[in-house]
């Protein structure tokens, strides 16, 4: 009774990773039909890629796996269980500065932010994920620390370091979600980035009272650069991360004087 009220919802546990089974990925008593964990959470984060996240079920995942739903849940307890491993899967792979690596810390910043914002754009489904769950699994941790040891080198007081991971990394978990919400909504169209962007402007350039905003916003774009969307998205993110760098280097400063 208490795994179907889980299942159905009825009764959250705060972590998957706060329990034995997510230690050791199972119940015991054998395998059924040859899967395992490891298995299970790859497939489901290739779904979630393909169908996205209001698609998913587990009964879905089980037919992509050619099973039994109750087989997958021999080795989850409930949907979020599932959701919340493959959150954490989504970080493997992510390139993290190496303890002793002799680099400048604001090239470490600029690297992890990027590596950050890539994952986000790479699974539009992580972001919402990321905010549901305490995303405190081994991967993530990973990152988490690699990001601590970074901003420690920043030479910034030791209560200023929460502060700075959250300006620099909340700014980057905003940006990467906004930019996968529009490749997500670029797909649905079938058109590709910029010809959707230029329909965009044409189409609200001609709105009652829209004229003057879509000017001088056109005015900041061109003082900008880049002919593609890309290329936009690509100089507004590095500027803004400069900012934020710029704004550590000052802090810094303030607390050495």
């Amino acid at each position: 009774m208490a795994r179907a009220a889980q299942r159905s919802g009825g009764s959250a546990r705060p972590s998957v990773w706060l329990t034995d089974r997510a230690r050791h990925g199972g119940r015991g008593g054998g395998q059924p039909s040859g899967l395992d964990r490891e298995r299970i959470t790859e497939a489901a984060v290739r779904l979630l890629d393909a169908e996205g996240l209001d698609k998913f079920s587990m009964r879905r995942l089980a037919a992509e796996l050619n099973v039994t739903a109750m087989s997958v849940y021999w080795y989850v307890d409930t949907k979020d269980d599932l959701l919340e491993l493959a959150l954490d899967t989504a970080y493997e792979g992510l390139a993290l500065p190496a303890p002793d690596a002799d680099e400048d810390w604001r090239d470490q910043v600029r690297a992890l932010a990027g590596e950050y914002r890539a994952m986000l754009v790479r699974h539009p489904w992580l972001s919402p994920l990321a905010g549901r769950f305490l995303n405190i699994g081994p991967r993530s941790l990973s990152f988490s620390g690699a990001v601590q040891q970074v901003i420690r080198r920043t030479g910034l007081p030791a209560h200023g370091i929460t502060g700075a991971i959250s300006a620099v990394f909340q700014f980057v978990y905003g940006y990467g979600t906004i930019e996968s919400h529009f490749h997500t909504r670029v797909a649905a169209t079938g058109m590709t980035p910029d010809a959707y962007h230029r329909h965009a402007m044409t189409e609200v350039a001609r709105w009652p009272g829209a004229a003057g905003v879509i000017e001088e916003s056109t005015k900041a774009m061109e003082a900008r650069g880049g002919d593609t969307v890309e290329e936009m998205m690509e100089r507004d993110f590095a500027f803004a991360l400069d900012l934020l760098v710029a704004g550590i280097e000052v802090m810094v400063a303030r607390s050495r004087d």
